[in-house]
Protein backbone atom coordinates (compact mmCIF):
# COMPACT_ATOMS: atom_id res chain seq x y z
CA UNK A 1 0.00 0.00 0.00
CA UNK A 2 1.77 3.25 -1.40
CA UNK A 3 -0.08 5.73 -0.03
CA UNK A 4 -2.84 4.70 2.49
CA UNK A 5 -6.48 5.81 3.03
CA UNK A 6 -5.53 7.06 6.96
CA UNK A 7 -7.56 9.31 9.22
CA UNK A 8 -6.50 10.78 11.85
CA UNK A 9 -8.76 11.81 15.52
CA UNK A 10 -7.46 13.58 18.00
CA UNK A 11 -7.24 11.25 21.29
CA UNK A 12 -9.69 11.49 23.89
CA UNK A 13 -11.08 10.13 26.84
CA UNK A 14 -11.68 6.60 25.36
CA UNK A 15 -8.52 6.43 23.39
CA UNK A 16 -6.19 7.55 25.67
CA UNK A 17 -5.39 3.83 27.09
CA UNK A 18 -4.99 2.79 23.59
CA UNK A 19 -2.33 5.65 23.14
CA UNK A 20 -0.66 4.51 26.30
CA UNK A 21 -1.02 0.74 25.91
CA UNK A 22 0.31 1.15 22.13
CA UNK A 23 3.64 3.39 23.37
CA UNK A 24 4.22 1.04 25.90
CA UNK A 25 3.90 -1.83 24.16
CA UNK A 26 6.37 -0.25 21.63
CA UNK A 27 9.16 1.22 24.11
CA UNK A 28 8.22 4.74 23.94
CA UNK A 29 7.31 7.12 27.24
CA UNK A 30 3.74 7.50 27.95
CA UNK A 31 4.19 8.46 31.37
CA UNK A 32 2.84 12.05 30.07
CA UNK A 33 0.35 11.36 28.16
CA UNK A 34 -2.46 12.26 30.11
CA UNK A 35 -1.31 15.33 31.42
CA UNK A 36 -0.96 16.23 27.66
CA UNK A 37 -3.79 14.45 26.36
CA UNK A 38 -4.13 17.80 23.58
CA UNK A 39 -1.22 16.96 21.29
CA UNK A 40 -1.83 12.89 20.37
CA UNK A 41 -3.93 11.64 17.76
CA UNK A 42 -5.07 7.97 16.71
CA UNK A 43 -4.94 6.89 13.26
CA UNK A 44 -7.62 4.71 11.70
CA UNK A 45 -7.65 2.85 8.45
CA UNK A 46 -10.96 1.06 6.90
CA UNK A 47 -12.33 2.31 10.87
CA UNK A 48 -9.50 0.00 13.03
CA UNK A 49 -6.99 2.03 14.54
CA UNK A 50 -3.49 1.13 13.21
CA UNK A 51 -1.20 3.66 15.36
CA UNK A 52 -0.76 6.64 17.36
CA UNK A 53 1.78 10.13 17.25
CA UNK A 54 1.68 13.17 18.25
CA UNK A 55 3.42 16.66 18.00
CA UNK A 56 3.92 19.35 21.05
CA UNK A 57 3.74 22.76 19.66
CA UNK A 58 6.06 25.27 20.99
CA UNK A 59 5.89 29.16 19.12
CA UNK A 60 7.56 28.03 15.85
CA UNK A 61 9.33 24.67 17.25
CA UNK A 62 7.29 21.32 17.42
CA UNK A 63 8.30 17.68 19.34
CA UNK A 64 7.14 14.98 17.47
CA UNK A 65 6.67 12.43 19.67
CA UNK A 66 5.00 8.89 20.14
CA UNK A 67 4.90 7.67 16.43
CA UNK A 68 3.71 4.04 17.04
CA UNK A 69 1.93 1.37 14.47
CA UNK A 70 0.25 -1.90 15.37
CA UNK A 71 2.39 -4.62 14.53
CA UNK A 72 -0.08 -6.35 12.28
CA UNK A 73 -0.40 -3.55 9.86
CA UNK A 74 3.58 -2.68 9.76
CA UNK A 75 4.94 -2.44 6.05
CA UNK A 76 2.11 -0.92 4.65
CA UNK A 77 3.02 2.58 4.46
CA UNK A 78 1.11 4.17 7.92
CA UNK A 79 3.94 5.15 9.61
CA UNK A 80 5.05 7.43 6.97
CA UNK A 81 1.34 8.54 6.49
CA UNK A 82 1.16 9.20 10.00
CA UNK A 83 3.84 11.30 10.13
CA UNK A 84 3.27 12.88 7.20
CA UNK A 85 -0.20 13.74 8.46
CA UNK A 86 1.34 15.18 11.62
CA UNK A 87 3.77 17.07 9.59
CA UNK A 88 1.24 18.50 7.95
CA UNK A 89 -0.75 19.45 11.13
CA UNK A 90 2.11 21.42 12.76
CA UNK A 91 2.98 23.75 9.80
CA UNK A 92 -1.02 24.56 9.38
CA UNK A 93 0.00 25.62 13.15
CA UNK A 94 2.43 27.63 12.75
CA UNK A 95 5.29 25.23 13.14
CA UNK A 96 8.38 25.31 11.37
CA UNK A 97 10.79 22.89 12.81
CA UNK A 98 9.96 19.50 14.32
CA UNK A 99 12.56 17.51 16.61
CA UNK A 100 12.03 14.41 17.95
CA UNK A 101 14.49 11.73 19.69
CA UNK A 102 14.59 8.16 18.70
CA UNK A 103 15.96 5.55 20.42
CA UNK A 104 14.85 2.56 17.23
CA UNK A 105 14.26 3.98 14.42
CA UNK A 106 16.89 7.32 13.45
CA UNK A 107 16.65 5.33 9.55
CA UNK A 108 12.78 5.50 9.28
CA UNK A 109 13.11 9.67 10.28
CA UNK A 110 16.19 9.75 8.15
CA UNK A 111 14.02 8.62 5.11
CA UNK A 112 11.47 11.50 6.26
CA UNK A 113 13.64 13.93 5.87
CA UNK A 114 15.03 14.20 9.16
CA UNK A 115 19.17 14.98 10.16
CA UNK A 116 20.73 14.14 13.01
CA UNK A 117 21.53 16.79 15.40
CA UNK A 118 23.06 17.60 19.16
CA UNK A 119 20.47 18.08 21.54
CA UNK A 120 21.96 21.48 22.49
CA UNK A 121 20.61 22.69 19.01
CA UNK A 122 17.23 22.42 19.91
CA UNK A 123 15.65 25.14 21.10
CA UNK A 124 15.12 25.58 24.93
CA UNK A 125 11.29 25.04 24.63
CA UNK A 126 12.07 21.51 23.36
CA UNK A 127 14.96 21.00 25.38
CA UNK A 128 12.56 21.86 28.45
CA UNK A 129 9.80 19.11 27.65
CA UNK A 130 9.31 16.18 30.18
CA UNK A 131 10.60 14.13 26.64
CA UNK A 132 13.83 15.94 26.32
CA UNK A 133 14.37 16.83 29.90
CA UNK A 134 12.84 13.22 31.57
CA UNK A 135 11.75 10.70 29.80
CA UNK A 136 13.92 9.79 26.98
CA UNK A 137 17.76 8.55 27.54
CA UNK A 138 20.45 10.25 26.70
CA UNK A 139 21.38 7.90 24.49
CA UNK A 140 18.31 9.01 22.41
CA UNK A 141 19.11 10.07 18.75
CA UNK A 142 18.28 14.49 18.52
CA UNK A 143 17.02 14.92 14.89
CA UNK A 144 15.23 17.93 13.55
CA UNK A 145 13.34 18.27 9.87
CA UNK A 146 12.48 21.99 8.99
CA UNK A 147 9.20 22.03 7.33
Amino acid sequence: MDDPVLTLEPADDDTLPYVEALLEENGLPSADVRSKPGCFHVAFAAGERVGVGGVEVHGSAGLLRSLAVERSVRGRGFGTAICERLEAAARADGVGTLYLLTTTAPGFFADRGYAEIERSEAPDAIRGTTEFADLCPETAVPMRKRL
